[in-house]
């Protein structure tokens, strides 16, 4: 019955949302299109792209109906995209494991469920969802990492870590006898943020040499592996079986699993975050699959919010020269230290903002679902409808964050907007860019992660001054965005 009904609204025209807010109906085939608006095997390395297809020919919609689009067609239910600030609020708030709210669409990232498991924090949802959020909580939480005693413990460590990888970099330049070096500061910060959630968080011990050389690679191969099997299942497997690649995917595997036996390896003793973590697991599958998402999960996101801090850095010498008299005399990273660093903060968010590592959120609407927005204007979202929130267009579009509202263009780096929203008395709830989510299903690791790049990124600065090599960056998204040319730098020594 429900195919029959969306087939004849179809073929109607029939817009199946309802209230204030309406969505325009984007079609498979329109001039302009940078390419289809949905995943297929030509198109789903670009995933930006497809979004940018939503908004095809839509100037000329008003408001609501420029920043929320649907597709619409074969029977199938709706597929809403939006980029408006406020309806992502109000999808985001409404998330969770109550009756009638939003659930996590778990199809793009089935690839992932299929690789570290289903029952994980980031895949499941209701009642599996909540004990894994529970199980998260403590070791997670700002109140724990925050403690003067827990926090001082791991920011000594983090900062050990940075500090000697950082050390081999300056004396390789020392070596070589060159004013400048050249390199790909992606290739350096993807094993630095290994070692800290390996050695430092969970409490392992793995040689710095083995997580760059095997680890490192062992994941980003078995990522991309995810994004295929997610899209293009079938005809990947048989991919696979012809070419003989199934015997690199269970080394890949094999080598998370070592990974996550590690990880698990300070349980006993309660080192690392393991010191935290109480009471008894009821799923000891579950703990595995949630460690083997972190490992993978964490890697990516913490190492794309550094890596775009400094590519943009990269490009403004004097807001590097700043940085470095604000951090130049902070040698201890405790959370009154961290909040005094207000230049600092205001580049992390910028990052966030423009090139954010998760750059949309998946939804479902389990029924048919009223949202608020704003306080006064309401959006029905009709059941089975899958939803894309579109974190990327929405903090580059100037009617959000445009010269106007912010006193600078949308897609400038530009962390002094943040200065005059609140000199305009902007709260920053009323400025959200969503670097971490929002709402019940927000990233549980959020405060590691800005503990990690705050410590990676004042640290690179207090010794290095950069420039980047090319005069753009593109951007390349699968799991999460990063700078398309690796974070390509000349470095020199202060």
């Amino acid at each position: 019955m429900a195919f029959l009904k969306n087939a004849w609204q179809q073929l109607r025209g029939i817009n199946p949302f309802k209230g204030d807010v309406l969505p325009s109906r984007v079609h498979l085939f329109e001039r302009g299109q940078p390419c289809r608006p949905f995943p297929n095997l030509f198109n789903f390395k670009t995933p930006l792209r497809i979004f940018e297809a939503f908004y095809s020919n839509a100037k000329s919609e008003d408001l609501s109906a420029r920043h929320n689009r649907y597709l619409y067609v074969a029977g199938m239910p709706p597929v809403l995209l939006t980029r408006d600030p406020a309806v992502i609020k109000s999808i985001l708030l409404a998330s969770g494991d109550k009756p009638g709210q939003f659930d996590r669409d778990t199809m793009p990232t089935a690839g992932i469920a299929r690789a570290t498991g289903v029952n994980s924090l980031l895949y499941a949802n209701g009642a599996v969802w909540r004990r894994q959020k529970k199980m998260a909580a403590k070791p997670f939480g700002k109140g724990t990492l925050y403690q003067p005693e827990e926090f001082h413990e791991f920011e000594q460590t983090f900062r050990k870590t940075i500090g000697d990888r950082l050390e081999v970099l300056r004396d390789a330049q020392k070596v070589s006898g060159n004013k400048v070096s050249r390199l790909k500061i992606e290739s350096e910060i993807l094993p630095i943020m290994l070692e800290m959630l390996v050695n430092n968080f969970f409490g392992g011990s793995v040689e710095y040499t083995e997580l760059r050389e095997r680890y490192v690679p062992a994941l980003l191969s078995l990522i991309d592996h995810m994004i295929t099997d997610t899209v293009t299942p079938r005809l990947y497997a048989l991919h696979r079986l012809f070419t003989g690649k199934n015997a690199e995917l269970r080394r890949w595997k094999a080598d998370l699993e070592e990974l996550t036996d590690i990880a698990l390896a300070g349980r006993n003793n309660g080192s690392g975050l393991w010191k935290m973590f109480k009471g008894e697991v009821e799923d000891e599958e579950a703990l595995r699959s949630n460690i083997r998402v972190f490992l993978a999960g964490a890697l990516e996101a913490t190492s794309s919010f550094a890596c775009w801090t400094l590519s943009h850095l990269s490009r403004q010498p004097d807001l590097q020269e700043q940085l470095y008299e604000e951090l130049r005399d902070i040698d201890v990273y405790n959370p009154e230290n961290l909040e005094s660093a207000v230049l600092l903060n205001r580049c992390l968010n910028e990052t966030l903002r423009l090139t954010p590592s998760l750059y949309f959120f998946p939804r479902k609407a389990t029924v048919d679902t009223w949202i608020d927005i704003d306080g006064h204007r309401k959006m029905m979202i009709p059941k089975g409808t899958t939803i894309r929130l579109d974190l990327w267009n929405a903090n580059r579009c100037d009617d959000f964050w445009g010269e106007a509202i912010t006193g600078f263009p949308a897609d400038m780096y530009a962390p002094a907007r943040w200065d005059t929203l609140a000199q305009k008395g902007v709260h920053p709830k009323d400025s959200m860019h969503f670097g971490f989510g929002y709402g019940a299903r927000v990233c549980p690791g959020q405060f590691l992660g800005q503990l990690e790049v705050g410590l990676v990124v004042g640290a690179f600065i207090k010794v290095f001054r950069f420039k980047a090599v090319t005069k753009t960056t593109g951007v390349r998204a699968g799991v999460t965005t990063k700078p398309d040319d690796g974070v390509l730098l000349d470095i020199e020594l202060r």
